[in-house]
């Protein structure tokens, strides 16, 4: 069944796309979810820093 889940197309070095597959392995999770994991992560530092983002603050931004 396909994911309805938005996509993102990531163009990096080959290097950095390897050293990256590595890091995920090691930490068994596949790149997708070492990358989820990692925005996730960033997220909740920049809200924790400068405060929740609301479906409101996203609205604003597309304008």
């Amino acid at each position: 069944m396909p994911s309805k889940l938005p996509q993102f197309t990531l163009r990096i070095p080959q290097e950095q796309m390897d050293k990256f597959r590595y890091i995920a392995e090691y930490n068994a999770r596949s790149c997708n979810r070492e990358l989820e994991h990692l925005i996730k992560k960033q997220i909740d530092e920049f809200e924790k820093e400068h405060g929740k983002i609301l479906k409101e603050d996203i609205k604003n931004l597309k304008k």
